[in-house]
């Protein structure tokens, strides 16, 4: 039997991302947000809450942090978990489905830590005057 996942999943098989229409799209926004990647990054190890997350992403905003949220879980990608105490306690952990594009997007991370001294070499020549090819 099929689930409701597995269905959705070979009704897009066909798409085509380079269409401006395809819904295929709306995932390579969330990868593409910076925020979303960090906090699926962090949910990986387990349940946290949210003031929690909130510090360990420096720069982000409580509202940027709540938004993103929101949308992750819209997106099947995390769930949240009110806990009954006073005040209540939140805590938002990563889906199954959420943590095969965790383990994806993991690669870019890795990637920018081991490659941003070659990137910001390659935007000192550019920003200097060299030639575009020096990066290669």
């Amino acid at each position: 039997m099929q689930t409701d996942i597995e269905s959705a999943d070979q009704r897009w098989k066909a798409g085509n991302v380079y269409a401006s229409s395809c819904p295929t799209r709306l995932v390579l926004d969330r990868i593409a947000d910076k925020w979303a990647v960090l906090v699926l990054g962090l949910l990986t190890d387990g349940p946290v809450r949210f003031n929690q997350l909130r510090r360990q992403i420096e720069g982000i905003s409580q509202k940027m942090l709540s938004q993103t949220l929101k949308s992750l879980e819209r997106d099947g990608l995390v769930s949240r978990k009110a806990i009954p105490t006073v005040p209540v306690t939140v805590e938002y952990a990563i889906t199954p489905l959420g943590r095969t594009l965790s383990d994806t997007v993991d690669a870019l991370r890795v990637w920018a830590e081991n490659h941003m001294g070659q990137v910001l070499e390659a935007q000192q020549h550019y920003d200097a005057g060299g030639t575009r090819s020096a990066a290669a």
